[in-house]
């Protein structure tokens, strides 16, 4: 998907399409978000949820810091108080990210207690009251990551009248997880799987809205399916089938954004790999930092199941160095590529 039209978007101009990767606690730190970036140049990457208080009281060098190479990309933040909103991200200035997001979907309890992430659906006045204090602190864009509603809201009202909210706001862009989330009764993982899903509805919002950029998010599994929301929607964002099948995304610089299709220097990838886990460990780091975020990536290839193993067990022991990632590359069959047939029968039976 190759096409450039442009939404504008508050004075500035993101050029659809967009591809991302997730937000995701745990998971999308910077280490994780440096190797992400090996396998796309040009996908818009998502830190974890940082929450407001924790930049303003909190070790904001290792929340913030990230490498050079990571960009674009965007810091998630958490947080219900305009004015913390505001603070913190006139601290991030000094770290140099590309965009500020508000984590308005997020549904585990933690969140919640902090009365900010999803529980906000049901407060737009309040979520409108921090976008506004966030762009007044920045030039940056501002964005909002949002569900569809939460609890007994019909999506049909709430949605629609979110949106317009956040356009009055000043919003920049929205990235619309395209389901429900259950403030009781569901974990995070539930919140994930069991709301259904309600595509349909984001288009029609996207429809109504044609200058502002959104995004869809929320049980895409591959780029075919990512791409396919297009036609309508100016960004598509995957997550945990981005991670958990990293090598998907060597896909998609061809796939969004028009470079020629090519066969990935996954040898160049183990250097560089290499290169970068010897940073993290004479930084303070442990190879196991690094190792944990490329578990997934040769899902379908012959040697991907011993590679998770040597990962999963030899990089994650004291003094494990990176000649490690090594010999986990060596017993993948790179040449073969993954197997066409039946791509994931390796990976059930490890």
């Amino acid at each position: 998907m190759t096409q450039t039209s442009n939404a504008r978007l508050h004075g500035r101009y993101f050029k659809a399409p967009v591809f991302a990767v997730a937000p995701m606690i745990d998971w999308t730190d910077s280490r994780c978000r440096f190797f992400h970036r090996q396998l796309s140049a040009h996908a818009v990457l998502f830190t974890e949820m940082v929450v407001a208080d924790a930049i303003i009281h909190g070790p904001r060098e290792r929340l913030l810091s990230h490498h050079a190479a990571e960009h674009p990309v965007t810091l998630q933040l958490g947080g219900s108080d305009p004015a913390k909103l505001s603070q913190a991200v006139k601290i991030a200035a000094d770290f140099a990210y590309d965009e500020i997001n508000l984590n308005v979907g997020c549904p585990s309890d933690r969140v919640q207690s902090g009365t900010f992430g999803a529980c906000l659906m049901k407060t737009p006045d309040v979520v409108a009251d921090c976008v506004s204090a966030m762009k007044a602190a920045t030039a940056l864009p501002v964005t909002v990551k949002c569900r569809i509603g939460v609890d007994d809201q019909q999506p049909e009202e709430v949605l629609p009248a979110f949106v317009a909210r956040m356009v009055e706001a000043g919003a920049d862009a929205l990235w619309v997880h395209a389901r429900k989330a259950w403030l009781q009764g569901l974990s995070p993982k539930e919140n994930r799987e069991i709301p259904p899903l309600d595509y349909d509805l984001v288009h029609a919002v996207k429809r109504e809205n044609p200058n502002l950029f959104m995004g869809i998010n929320g049980g895409l599994q591959d780029l075919s399916q990512a791409a396919a929301h297009l036609s309508v929607m100016d960004g598509v964002m995957l997550g945990r089938a981005a991670y958990q099948n990293a090598g998907l995304l060597t896909g998609v610089d061809a796939a969004f954004y028009g470079e020629e299709p090519r066969d990935f220097d996954w040898l160049a990838l183990r250097d560089k790999m290499m290169a970068y886990a010897d940073e993290v460990i004479a930084s303070g780091g442990r190879l196991h930092h690094v190792t944990r975020h490329m578990v997934g990536l040769f899902q379908g290839f012959a040697g991907a199941r011993r590679f998770r193993q040597i990962l999963s067990t030899d990089a994650t022991k004291p003094g494990a160095t990176p000649d490690i990632i090594a010999t986990a590359f060596a017993v993948v069959d790179l040449a073969a590529g993954p197997k066409a047939a039946q791509p994931d029968a390796e990976r059930l039976a490890g």
